[in-house]
């Protein structure tokens, strides 16, 4: 398929699976739930951190973790009492995670908020520095070294997968109903696409990608090439290449 062809056939699937129908079985119905910026920030984080593995299990604990924060997520991370018990286990992320979780959100909060802390990037690229400036910011409250694996690390060579995935939500336009476009200190153009083994798969199936493996540097080859299609909002593709893998097994 040659490069324009390629272009509008993506076009046209970006846009066929970027409407309010993909919400009904995404992760990201559960921060469409609330409407104050702060109560959205923090369950869509932490529905990305726990978005990995059967799509129907991520949306059940999502759910589990609102009644966890009493529906109000803002006010309970501000309120964090670390000395009661939590019950909470999805995959390898368990209620010492989630524990640590609530308490550095509180001091993310305390600090300005989420958005602040992805506000400043260091001399890396862009999106590279903001991740790898959040990272170190959250994980400056104590925690125990195995919860550190819930938080990529893209100077790890890490894909960040779901970094990215959240900040996709918080960053593109609204407009189409599924992406919440509730940050502006963050460009649309910077964003990645949040890469899997599907999502890896479908893109070299297209011939967007060469590398074999899924990361960081993987990443950097794929965004260079959809930037060719949409320097404005590369991200986009994320709906046609997750669309024709989820949902036409392409």
């Amino acid at each position: 398929m040659k490069d324009n062809e390629l272009k509008e056939f993506l076009d046209f699937k970006a846009n066929q699976y970027e409407s309010s129908e993909f919400i009904k079985s995404d992760p990201i119905q559960i921060p469409h739930q609330f409407s104050q910026k702060e109560d959205i920030e923090i369950t869509a984080f932490l529905m990305a951190t726990i978005a990995w593995g059967n799509r129907k299990s991520i949306i059940a604990n999502g759910h589990k973790l609102l009644a966890i924060m009493g529906n109000s997520p803002y006010d309970f991370v501000m309120n964090y009492d670390s000395k009661k018990e939590i019950s909470f286990v999805h995959r390898t992320f368990n209620s010492e995670d989630l524990d640590f979780f609530f308490r550095g959100l509180n001091q993310i909060y305390k600090n300005g908020g989420l958005e602040k802390a992805f506000s400043v990037h260091s001399d890396f690229t862009e999106l590279k520095g903001r991740i790898y400036n959040f990272r170190t910011q959250f994980l400056s409250t104590e925690h125990q070294s195995r919860t550190q694996k819930h938080v990529s690390n893209p100077m790890a060579n890490s894909a960040c997968k779901r970094l990215i995935m959240f900040l996709r939500w918080m960053v593109r336009d609204s407009k189409k109903g599924v992406d919440f476009g509730i940050w502006n200190s963050i460009s649309a153009s910077e964003l990645y696409i949040p890469l899997d083994v599907h999502t890896g798969n479908i893109a070299r199936k297209l011939g967007l990608l060469s590398r074999t493996q899924n990361d960081w540097t993987t990443n950097e080859e794929l965004i260079l090439k959809l930037r060719e299609f949409d320097s404005e909002d590369p991200a986009k593709y994320d709906f046609a290449l997750f669309g024709l893998g989820a949902f036409e097994k392409l």
